[in-house]
């Protein structure tokens, strides 16, 4: 194995641990401090996009670690899929970052877990993508494939909510903004996709190949 592979899977294994980590102590924390049914909770804390991003950003650094052969390590080891997680863990650091932070003031372990899975993370994998992945394969035709994870993820929340009155975000808690607000900032949140979606296509006309 040449030394670039080497640092490649040093640092997929320690984004592994780390994404691993924080998702499970976040479950943790929400048990902990539940103050709805099991099943409720469980169900909403899979409905935030930052814990499923980051899920998947640690499904990700474990495949390219331990089975980089696997027809979902080879899945995720192209360019263009890489590029999309990219793009996803990027969007949830701005708008924790520049929306949300904000609005709450945690403390001890939560604190930790919250700046790993907000800040520490989407730079580590911005990070990883810069240095590793290969970007010679991308173009702008890749950027539509990529915004139907977040689509259907807001479809998903909107329809919940609407259901159980329980919404992931105050942005889109259409009991408190109303329909119409939340509807705006979905397509404002859609927009943010799609833009950052092209600037990393154009970051990777820029670098064209892996750093390392």
């Amino acid at each position: 194995m040449n030394p670039s592979a080497n640092i490649q899977k040093i640092f997929c294994a320690a984004g592994s641990l780390m994404g691993w980590f924080a998702v499970i102590e976040q479950l943790i924390l929400m048990l902990l401090n539940q103050q709805t049914p099991l099943a409720t909770t469980l169900i909403q804390f899979i409905s935030y996009f930052t814990i499923l991003t980051n899920i998947l950003v640690a499904l990700y650094f474990t495949l390219l670690w331990l089975r980089p052969s696997s027809r979902w390590g080879q899945f995720f080891s192209k360019a263009n899929n890489s590029t999309a997680v990219a793009v996803y863990i990027t969007i949830v650091g701005l708008v924790y970052n520049i929306i949300l932070r904000s609005l709450w003031k945690p403390e001890g372990m939560q604190k930790l877990v919250d700046e790993l899975l907000h800040t520490v993370i989407p730079l580590y994998f911005i990070l990883y993508w810069v240095l590793f992945v290969s970007k010679n394969s991308l173009g702008w035709k890749n950027v539509f494939n990529w915004l139907l994870y977040p689509f259907v993820y807001l479809i998903y929340i909107l329809i919940r909510g609407s259901v159980t009155g329980l919404y992931p975000y105050p942005f889109i808690d259409v009991s408190i903004i109303g329909f119409s607000q939340a509807l705006t900032n979905c397509r404002l949140v859609f927009i943010a996709f799609l833009v950052m979606s092209f600037l990393f296509i154009g970051l990777a006309r820029l670098l064209k190949k892996p750093l390392l």
